[in-house]
Parts: C-alpha cells; structure tokens; sequence
C-alpha cells in the first residue's frame, strides 16, 4: 500500500521502447518531462540487442540469437542438462549479480541511473523510478524449442525462463531502488493481446500460475510495485487475478473492452490495485491530439467504473497515466510531441482533480 504523500495520483511514465538513437538525451528529456516517474528508454532502432526479447537474454541457458532478425531459440548444440543444472545453481542461490543486465544490452537503464546518482535534486519523497522486463509469457512465447514450436509446450524449459526473467527483474529492480526512489516494475506482456483465441497453446490457468509466480518471487524479495502492461485486448480477469499492483492497458484504443470487466476491477481497486490507463495513443497517434481531448476520453472511461460503484476519489488516487503502448514504432517526433502531451496532461490532472 502506498501512504498518501506517495500516491501515484495521475502521475505519468513511459512504457520503455523510443524511436531515437542519443542515449544521454533521450534520458534527460524523459527526467524532465516526467520527473516523479522516469523510466529507462529501450532504444530499439539503436541496436538489435535492445529488442524486448533479447535484451533480457544474457546469463540465461540455452539461447541461440539471431541479431540479424532478433529471433530467440534453443540452440540444438546446447547440452540441455549441463545448462540447466549451471543456470539453476545461480537461481537457486539467488546469485542475483550472475543475471545483471550490462550497458550494452540497456544503455537507457545504466544512464538513467548515473545521472539520478549525480542529480543535486534530493528531495525524493514521494518520488518513483519506473523499469521493466519482458513478461514471461511473452518471453517463452517468443523461443522456438528444436521441433520449430515456442517453448510455452516445454513446460521444463517455459519454468527456466520464467525463473530467468524472474532473477533478472530482481537484479533491475535492485538497481532501480538504488536511487533512493520508490521502484515500479513492469511486466510486458503482449504475447497476451487477444488471449483466448484457439491457437493459444497455454491455457489461463497456466498464464495466471505463471504471473502469479513471478510476482510473488519479486515481491517476497524486494520493495516494489509490479505491474503487468498488456497494449491489446485480453481476459483482463486472467492479469487481475495473478495479483498485480498496477494494470496497464491501451485506454485510447480498448477502454469499452476494458470496462467490460468493471467488477473485476472494483475488487482489484478495494484491494490496493491502481490502474495505469494508456490514454496516449501511439500506433494511431496523429499529431492532432491534445491534453484537453485525452482529458475527456479518459473522463468517459472514469464515470464507466463509478457507474459500476468505484468511489470517485479512491479512483483518482489509485490512477497514473502512460501512452497506449511503447513508442518505438514512431517517428521521433511523433514520439517527442506525445510524450509532451502526455506530460502536459498529468498536470492538468493532478492540479484539477
């Protein structure tokens, strides 16, 4: 639970991926314009090593990477035995320095924190630091075991990843909490999107064991926040269920979807969830958008879950804002004039409501 003075009353963050190639820049610019929530950029048009997948490889068993297509997959030379046996004595002895992330991988993430360390702002209470992780059933999804299937149908190889990005998680949000800062984590999970169709090889119970697991694992460890992003329509349900404290969704895009599942989010609010609404649109972003359109779009989604008995003030007080999804996809300045409205946005909020 968060005391007052810490709310995250529509405070703004990002969702990790950005379409510029200056690293020191781009992080100044986000601790400017989001100051109480930056978050480290993944500069995905930098290198292929800052793909969402593959840049939460390193440490982990197994792997053969392709950085030509950012494709992951179980390298069929690999002694299967050998590495799972070397990979969980670290796991298990919580060796959490063997799964650091390096610089080359997540330049963003090691910037961020030299110029928070070098920062003459410190006055931080109240102040967070957001990060995050590919979630691990987006992670398994996205291997390719030795019969060309994803390794969600290797239950033995799916919990060494699972357990991979769990450890890796724990290294960043050490990391992030060395600030001095409130850490927020979350889990990308868009593998989600769509879930429940009849090609899904896992089934819900499975996707919630899984979240629910990594959660748990981070949670009984550290102080800090989890939430689960999902930027497409999902069994929002199944994500409250796994016991996040923050759920993360394209509000611009899917917010009649998402109220569809009003009582399941009144139960997740009462117990201390917050609601992070993706109000920013990024792949239909038009440049024509401004705070005082999104201020009503969001408006409508709000008076939707009063209308389902939300108290007004709790709603506020458990709410933050980001863009739909991630803005790597954009125009660098696109990007630039989404994350300034966006940004002018959570003033207006926190100054009118």
């Amino acid at each position: 639970m968060l005391h007052e003075q810490d709310s995250l009353r529509f405070l703004a963050t990002g969702i990790g991926s950005v379409p510029y190639l200056d690293v020191e820049s781009t992080v100044k610019d986000i601790i400017r314009l989001f100051p109480r929530i930056p978050y480290w950029p993944q500069f995905v048009k930098r290198s292929p090593l800052e793909d969402m997948t593959v840049q939460f490889t390193e440490s982990l068993p197994l792997l053969k990477i392709d950085e030509s297509s950012t494709d992951l997959a179980i390298s069929p030379e690999a002694n299967r035995e050998a590495e799972l046996v070397r990979f969980y004595d670290h796991f298990l002895s919580e060796d959490v320095g063997y799964f650091a992330i390096s610089e080359k991988y997540a330049p963003g993430l090691h910037m961020l924190l030299n110029l928070l360390a070098t920062s003459s702002d410190t006055e931080i209470s109240g102040y967070f630091i957001k990060g995050q992780v590919v979630g691990p059933i987006t992670f398994a999804a996205s291997i390719k075991g030795p019969d060309g299937k994803a390794v969600l149908h290797d239950l033995e190889i799916m919990e060494a990843m699972a357990n991979g990005i769990s450890i890796k998680a724990l290294w960043q949000i050490r990391a992030l909490s060395s600030t001095g800062r409130r850490t927020i984590l979350f889990l990308d999970e868009p593998y989600l999107s769509g879930f429940g169709s009849a090609f899904s090889p896992i089934s819900r119970e499975k996707v919630v064991e899984v979240l629910t697991g990594a959660i748990k694992f981070l949670k009984d460890r550290a102080q800090v926040l989890i939430g689960i992003h999902c930027c497409g329509n999902t069994d929002w349900s199944m994500l409250l269920e796994a016991g996040p404290d923050i759920i993360n969704f394209d509000a611009y895009g899917y917010m009649d979807y998402f109220l569809l599942y009003a009582g399941d989010i009144k139960k997740f609010l009462a117990n201390g969830g917050h609601i992070a609404w993706g109000i920013v649109p990024t792949s239909e972003f038009t440049g024509k958008e401004s705070p005082e359109q999104l201020a009503a779009r969001l408006s409508d989604g709000i008076s939707g879950l009063q209308a389902a008995g939300v108290d007004k003030e709790l709603l506020y007080s458990r709410s933050m804002l980001t863009p739909a999804c991630g803005m790597g996809t954009m125009t660098p300045q696109n990007a630039s004039l989404a994350s300034k409205i966006l940004s002018q946005l959570s003033v207006r909020l926190r100054s009118e409501l």
